[in-house]
Formats: C-alpha cells, structure tokens, sequence
C-alpha cells in the first residue's frame, strides 16, 4: 500500500488522510475546515485537531494543574497516528455510549 508524502499537505488535505486511515480502523470520523485547521470529529471527547504538520487530541486531565493534557503525532504519518487513536477511540467508546444505545 502506498501513503502519499504529506509534507506539504493542508490541514484539510492532512486531516483528509487521517479520516481515510481512521476508516481502515472502521472508526467513522468527519473533517471540518476553518480558521487556518481542520478538525476530525471521532466521538465524544475526541475531536483531533490539525494545523498541517501535527495532529494533536485530549487524553485526560490534569487535576494538579487543572488542565487538559493532549497527544500529539506528526501529520506525514496518519496511518499511525490513527493506530494510536483507534486505541483512545476504544477506551472512549467504553465510557461512553451514544445516547440512542441507551435509551432513558
């Protein structure tokens, strides 16, 4: 299988791939343009963001400095970046259900 060098990829170009690359996972996503970024929307809580060079997403919080902490992965390599989401995706997924899944 051939990658394309995103080297000089857009955001959107970049955030493109690794919607393709989440969807060899099977884990749906949506690109979304504006401002300069891309956002790829996963699930709840994981929306990753992409400037062109980097993608970079929330993992937890950080109670001590009362902040979120993220992950980051370089944009010319989405396949693994989208390893390493599929894996948040997972655990997310775990925690939580789409609401039509649980009905009240």
């Amino acid at each position: 299988m051939t990658t394309a060098f995103l080297g000089d990829a857009g955001p959107v170009d970049a955030a493109e791939e690794l919607r393709k690359a989440l969807d060899r996972h099977e884990i749906p996503a949506d690109v979304h343009a504006g401002h300069g970024l891309a956002l790829v929307s996963v699930w709840i809580g994981l929306v990753v963001w992409c400037d062109g060079e980097r993608f970079w997403w929330r993992t937890g919080w950080d109670d001590r400095r009362q902040r979120f902490t993220y992950a980051w992965h370089p944009a010319v390599d989405p396949a693994r970046a989208a390893r390493r989401l599929a894996f948040r995706y997972s655990d997310l997924r775990r925690k939580h259900k789409r609401s039509r899944e649980n009905p009240p």
